[in-house]
């Protein structure tokens, strides 16, 4: 069976690296869905859900805010400006961020932002936003 090495890695460390049969991230342009022996591809990610989809079957989500997706040679390098597995997300602080920013009012860009921010955390951590 043919697989993906797959990178993911954050500003300020590698968060994960194996393979993988799919990978799908949210881009500017929308959902990419990337299998092996995909085209050659670049994208720019967007606050977003990455799902990685073990040989073994398990499914690994992770948080991903911001950066670059690069496809080549079933090789796929997620490149984030923050990247948090569902595991170490602190639901509480997710919560509290979430509480702040709504409390800012919708008309608040940076709020919204924040807002999303910590919705996307949430549901990889397997709680409702």
């Amino acid at each position: 069976m043919a697989v993906l090495h797959v990178e993911l890695v954050a500003v300020d460390r590698q968060v994960w690296s194996g393979e993988a049969q799919r990978v799908i991230a949210r881009t500017v342009d929308g959902d990419i869905g990337i299998l092996p022996q995909h085209a050659p591809v670049l994208g720019v990610l967007v606050d977003g859900i990455v799902r990685i989809l073990r040989p073994s079957g398990e499914e690994l989500s992770a948080a991903v805010h911001g950066g670059f997706l690069s496809v080549s040679d079933d090789e796929v390098a997620i490149l984030a400006e923050v990247a948090e597995l569902a595991g170490e997300i602190d639901v509480a602080r997710a919560q509290s961020a979430l509480e702040r920013a709504r409390a800012r009012g919708p008309e608040d860009e940076d709020a919204a932002a924040a807002a999303l921010r910590a919705s996307v955390r949430l549901r990889v951590a397997g709680r409702p936003a």
